[in-house]
């Protein structure tokens, strides 16, 4: 039997930079994945392949809509191979999932391919796929087993027109008319995926805004621009059932008039959200049980009632994210090691990658009304930019908030054109308290994105923006 000083059980984005981490500084180190190839649901049906879709698409958009108002000309019409699209985001998913085998191989970590699960809390079974089972015996470990896609208790998933975004992520033909019943991240990315291509899309969404856990300006923002898009809002809509006759599904749902309405499609892409994945691992073998919500508890350390065993990323509480996953991944692992890691769970920063893309970090303007934070806001309009005009990406905009009586950045709100990577800088100075003013008063190179965040600081520390 081999024995190891950290299993690792999950190779997402979290389990996979744990192990890193902890050969790293030194353990030996073992990680189990069960799928043939490693990455976890990020990197194979998740943020890899999504993004391809979207880069994809965005410039199919582009060819058809924009490339002949900067003087480009395309003879012919302009025209979709899907399965080519698709054959691309699977060679980006496959060099993906690659580069994390070289690196266990290059960090020395142990790989096992089949399904973990606890004998005990220090020896865990792998069914393996083929061949025979194996038992490693491991000083501590560590759960990354990430989550699979939630749905409604009535909706039964055929995962051929009534499907997820697992599913959505492989799809064969452009649908005529795509229902998305959720409006949050994945279904408004996969949703303008195939909006772009030539797709109806309808999104039913049950809140009275989309993207409800950002800050409200944010969600009226891109509802007014995926509504120039055509894309279709049903707000306020509780969904009552999902039911397919052939090649045709059909979506009832209450409108906020307790009104019953009807939508009629060929795919209902079913986005309400993510569960913990928990499934396999005979947790009760190693003393430990699941929330109300299938998630493993853990303390402050990512520590669960069982004092060798950790839990992290999508199966612990708080937010779904990848890069959440790494830092908690990171943080175990140094923990672990002996050392005395951090996490500000305030600063990971949540993005929507649609286009405009959204991207917040730290309280929403709703946030500090509820917690009654005495707040300034400043806010600067991206189509005020040189560089937006340039580039033709006008909508957005960035909002600053700011502790009123010490200027300190609370939360930085952005909607616009590569704000995906434009709120690190937003990480940064928060993560070192800055004020709006310290913001104002650094340089930002012209023309970029990036002034308009100095130009929303500049608002909010004295109202004084020079651009607008």
């Amino acid at each position: 039997m081999s024995t190891y000083d950290v299993a690792v059980i999950g190779s997402g984005p979290g389990g996979y930079v744990a192990a890193i981490r902890c050969a790293q500084l030194g353990l030996k180190t073992a990680i189990i994945e069960k799928y043939a190839t490693m990455g976890g649901t990020c990197l194979n049906v998740g943020c890899i392949p999504s993004k391809a879709l979207l880069d994809s698409s965005h410039h199919y958009e582009d060819a058809v809509k924009h490339f002949e108002e900067h003087g480009i000309e395309i003879p012919g019409e302009v025209k979709i191979n899907l399965e080519k699209m698709m054959s691309r985001k699977a060679s980006v998913v496959e060099q993906t999932t690659k580069g994390i085998e070289f690196l266990m191989n290059k960090n020395e970590i142990d790989t096992y391919q089949g399904v973990g699960s606890f004998k005990d809390k220090t020896h865990i079974h792998i069914a393996v796929a083929e061949g025979d089972d194996v038992e490693i015996e491991a000083k501590h470990i560590i759960i990354a087993t990430g989550s699979k896609p939630s749905s409604l208790p009535f909706i039964e998933i055929d995962k051929e027109r009534i499907i997820t975004s697992t599913e959505a992520l492989k799809l064969t033909e452009i649908p005529k008319h795509m229902i998305v019943i959720g409006g949050g991240v994945i279904g408004l990315e996969l949703g303008q995926v195939y909006k772009r291509l030539g797709a109806e899309v309808s999104v039913v969404e049950y809140m009275d805004r989309i993207i409800p856990t950002m800050d409200s300006a944010q969600s009226k923002e891109l509802t007014k621009v995926m509504k120039k898009q055509g894309v279709k809002f049903y707000l306020s809509h509780k969904v009552n059932g999902v039911s397919r006759n052939g090649d045709e599904v059909v979506v009832t749902a209450t409108d906020k008039k307790d009104q019953e309405v009807e939508f009629k499609g060929d795919y209902v892409l079913v986005s309400v959200g993510r569960k913990a994945y928990t499934y396999g691992l005979n947790l009760e073998a190693a003393g430990l049980k699941t929330d109300d919500r299938g998630r493993v508890a853990v303390n402050d350390h990512l520590q669960t009632e069982v004092s060798n065993i950790y839990a992290i990323g999508d199966v612990v509480r708080g937010a779904m994210l990848a890069h959440k996953a790494e830092e908690e991944g990171v943080f175990v692992a140094e923990t672990i090691a002996g050392q005395k890691p951090h996490i500000d769970y305030n600063l990971i920063p949540g993005v929507v990658y649609t286009w405009p893309e959204v991207a917040s970090v730290g309280k929403t303007e709703e946030q500090l009304k509820e917690e009654g934070v005495a707040y300034k806001s400043g806010q600067f309009p991206m189509r005020a930019l040189g560089r937006s005009r340039a580039s033709g990406d006008i909508d957005g905009f960035v909002k600053i908030l700011a502790d009123k009586k010490t200027d300190e950045v609370l939360g930085v709100h952005m909607v616009g054109a590569r704000v995906a990577d434009l709120i690190a800088e937003a990480v940064t100075a928060m993560e070192f308290r800055a004020s709006a003013e310290d913001i104002s008063r650094m340089s930002h190179s012209h023309p970029t994105y990036a002034e308009a965040v100095k130009e929303a600081a500049l608002a909010a520390t004295a109202d004084r923006a020079l651009h607008v």
